[in-house]
């Protein structure tokens, strides 16, 4: 019994020290994480503040297409189809292509994600910020936000910050049972835009797309 008991407190150390650190700011920089976004404002005091952010080798102006038009019977959210299907957020695979019909997002406008709650658009600067509030979702408040910021005329860092105020000990526990999958499903959305924007601006330039290994852990639909 105290072996097992061992075994599961070390366990509960090693995630909520180094590993929950990690996860809140995967590909971060110290100034990244003290950055002021757009939607910040709108979530103060959060009991959960998470930050990832990936180098695009592509320009803000061949990322911003592929960002507006995510949501359901969209262009999908680029990250683990088949949960994303399995668990009813998505109908369809996530698109390959730019989705004209989706490129006039507006703040007002709700972007549906099949069996969860819409989210609501709080502000958008094209090719720079956008925000998305889902605050009032009964226990929880949810502001999450997308930066892109050009490091040159083609890189550009592509920034995910989610913030969130649990109001009660249950809804909190709750949050911090599903970091570990958010984190997952999250970076590999980074991932999934990271790789459309560099063959978009391959394309355009008529360059080759670079080639990129799929992550380990699983590969794209």
């Amino acid at each position: 019994m105290l072996p097992t008991l061992l075994v599961i407190v070390t366990g509960l150390l090693l995630y909520w020290f180094p590993m929950r650190r990690w996860m809140s700011r995967w590909g971060t920089t110290p100034s990244d994480l003290t950055r002021v976004m757009a939607g910040d404002s709108l979530l103060v005091n959060p009991t959960y503040s998470g930050m990832m952010a990936v180098i695009v080798n592509a320009a803000p102006e061949h990322i911003w297409p592929w960002l507006v038009q995510i949501g359901y019977q969209r262009g999908g959210l680029y990250s683990y189809d088949w949960l994303d299907r399995l668990f009813g957020y998505l109908d369809r695979p996530s698109a390959t292509r730019i989705l004209p019909e989706f490129q006039n997002l507006a703040v007002g406008d709700e972007i549906p994600v099949g069996r969860g709650p819409s989210w609501p658009v709080a502000a958008i600067e094209p090719n720079r910020a956008l925000v998305l509030d889902m605050r009032n979702l009964g226990d929880l408040d949810w502001v999450w936000q997308f930066g892109l910021y050009a490091i040159d005329g083609t890189h550009t860092q592509l920034v995910s910050r989610s913030r969130v105020r649990a109001h009660t000990a249950l809804t909190r526990l709750l949050t911090l049972a599903i970091e570990p999958a958010g984190f997952l499903m999250t970076r590999r959305m980074l991932l999934g835009i990271k790789q459309r924007a560099e063959a978009l601006a391959a394309a355009r330039h008529g360059l080759r797309a670079p080639v990129h290994s799929p992550p380990a852990e699983a590969t794209r639909s």
